[in-house]
């Protein structure tokens, strides 16, 4: 089975990852992807597309987070770990194949990398707005209705 639970992989593969690195100098370095997916029950992966920081980061300091957020409901996981580049061999060959047989488009000229990340650890991301008793289903209404309002209007839960 793994670290990563059946929900942990739900999420993984609904919503857009998260990725946060370290810089050369110390500071955070945050990059939304579109390509986190599950590896198997211990590994995260993602494509190198367009990742030229992330990937640099990476070369110099493999350690890594992974978010993943439920927008609506405010609920997701962050992934604690340690991420390999692979830019040919196996791993990038066998990295290019899953992503063609998910459907990306042009996989084998646009990939660049493939980044596996071993996760260490793996926490849930909950909303404060639990705290004080407001359902699931109250979020996920607050939320659509935010995401729906013309500008100017009220938008809900603003501190959720």
């Amino acid at each position: 089975m793994g670290i990563l639970t059946d929900d942990m992989r739900r999420l993984m593969e609904a919503e857009l990852g998260f990725v946060a690195t370290v810089c050369p100098d110390g500071t955070p370095n945050l990059s939304p992807k579109g390509t986190t997916a599950v590896w198997d029950g211990d590994h995260l992966v993602f494509a190198d597309l367009h990742s030229p920081g992330t990937v640099a980061n990476l070369r110099s300091n493999p350690s890594i987070e992974i978010n993943v957020v439920d927008q609506l409901v405010r609920k997701g996981y962050r992934f604690k770990g340690t991420a390999s580049v692979y830019t040919e061999g196996d791993f990038f060959e066998r990295g290019v194949s899953f992503y063609e047989s998910r459907g990306t488009v042009n996989a084998r000229e646009r990939i660049r990398g493939i980044v596996i990340v071993s996760v260490e650890r793996a926490l849930p991301v909950v909303s404060p707005a639990y705290d004080i008793g407001v359902t699931e289903d109250e979020l996920r209404a607050s939320n659509l209705r935010r995401l729906n309002a013309p500008p100017g209007e009220p938008r809900g839960l603003q501190d959720a």
